[in-house]
């Protein structure tokens, strides 16, 4: 394993498990140790590990037809924006790899707007603290995170970044001559979970109505049904007029996509963006299987079934494990859990247990299991965590 380290950009701090295979909700190193997978790739497998219906899919159209070029009409690609569109508020979509490529369209679709209808000068993205949109330069840029941005050199221009909770500087952005959009997740995801109401919602689709701006919602992370509808700004009722979303849109398939209303889009014609593997034959099958499978109303009601479960729980733990946990945030199966202790050790700690969880800012933990998780392995999970947070407790005793 280190030597084959050692030819890979040490860019990941990696957790110490070699993985092997999955099964729905249970992943398996190369030793066979078993683990409860409430990462799933970053909320990506939506259907859990080895899902029969997109293997299906995928070996049916492997046998046909992997790649052609956007040069030609790709049927799978009217189909899976077809069902897009009748189940949001967009009337067009452009097909991308991942979600941060979606993001990256949406930047250009919003200058590219603006700038067909003469006012070249309306660049500026507003963005929030705490936002994360993916790992291309404008999309960190986009996110403002130090982090991120450091040792990279000067910031693209024509990004405003903001807090959501300082409406003065934020009404000052969207009133400015220069301003073209404004982008936010509805849930946000690295950021900690931070789930924004629809007062804040309503605050942001209105000004951008009140100053001519277009209104982004990055749902790549909230959307395909992890709050519990399949889009979370259904939540609210306030629509935005560009979505970015991917992750469990492939089930584990690399498949973005970026929807818009058809006023929005019409900036962007022939030439003015495109894709080398974007919507190809084999990402289509896989996204059309996904879809079928996320959108049925019965597989919706069991995330808000099992979700409504696991927070109960986490409330509980929280009475009991009051040195534990400061907060219990998020929507539907995008959970987050502020912590006390170092969020990193317990992670470790969970990892120990046999539970995996994701990080996220102001030192939580995030659950991002399948959309299918059982009550059953909600319930083992917790059984995990509570036998985590018994560890952790030992272990402040000992170096007490």
């Amino acid at each position: 394993m280190a030597q084959s380290e050692d030819h890979l950009f040490g860019v990941y701090a990696r957790a110490p498990i070699e993985v092997e295979r999955g099964e729905g909700s249970r992943l398996y190193d190369r030793s066979g140790r078993e683990y409860l997978d409430f990462v799933q790739g970053i909320a990506v497998n939506g259907l859990g590990h080895a899902n029969p219906v997109l293997i299906d899919a995928l070996n049916t159209q492997a046998q046909k037809l992997w790649h052609v070029s956007n040069i030609f009409r790709i049927p799978g690609q009217d189909e899976l924006a077809g069902k897009l569109c009748a189940s949001s508020f967009a009337d067009q979509v452009f097909f991308t790899n991942s979600g941060t490529e979606a993001v990256e369209c949406a930047l250009k679709l919003a200058r590219k707007y603006h700038a067909s209808k003469g006012h070249d000068e309306r660049i500026d993205i507003i963005g929030f603290q705490g936002a994360f949109h993916g790992r291309t330069y404008a999309a960190v840029t986009a996110a403002g995170n130090q982090t991120y941005l450091e040792g990279f050199g000067p910031r693209l221009p024509g990004f405003v970044n903001v807090s959501l909770d300082d409406h003065d500087a934020l009404r000052t952005a969207a009133e400015a001559p220069t301003a073209a959009a404004i982008l936010v997740e509805p849930v946000q995801g690295e950021g900690g979970a931070r789930a924004l109401t629809d007062a804040e919602l309503q605050m942001l689709r209105d000004l951008c109505d009140q100053n001519g701006l277009l209104l982004i919602f990055d749902e790549i992370q909230c959307g395909m049904g992890r709050s519990g509808k399949l889009w979370a700004y259904e939540h609210s009722g306030v629509t935005p007029d560009v979505m970015c979303i991917a992750k469990a849109l492939g089930g584990g398939f690399p498949i973005g996509a970026c929807l818009a209303t058809r006023e929005a889009a019409s900036g962007m014609v022939v030439g003015s963006h495109g894709s080398t593997f974007g919507g190809n034959p084999l990402a289509m099958a896989v996204g059309l299987a996904a879809f079928g499978e996320i959108s049925k109303p019965e597989l919706l009601e069991n995330v808000v079934k099992v979700s409504g479960y696991l927070k109960q729980q986490l409330e509980g733990l929280k009475q009991t494990y009051p040195d534990m946990i400061a907060d219990v945030r998020g929507k539907g199966l995008l959970i987050g859990i502020k912590l006390k202790p170092n969020n990193r050790e317990m992670m470790a700690l969970a990892r120990d247990n046999g539970l995996l969880v994701a990080g996220g800012g102001e030192n939580c933990i995030r659950m991002l299991p399948a959309l299918n998780l059982t009550e059953a392995d909600a319930r083992e999970a917790l059984e995990r965590l509570e036998k985590t947070f018994v560890a952790a407790r030992e272990k402040a005793k000992e170096t007490a």
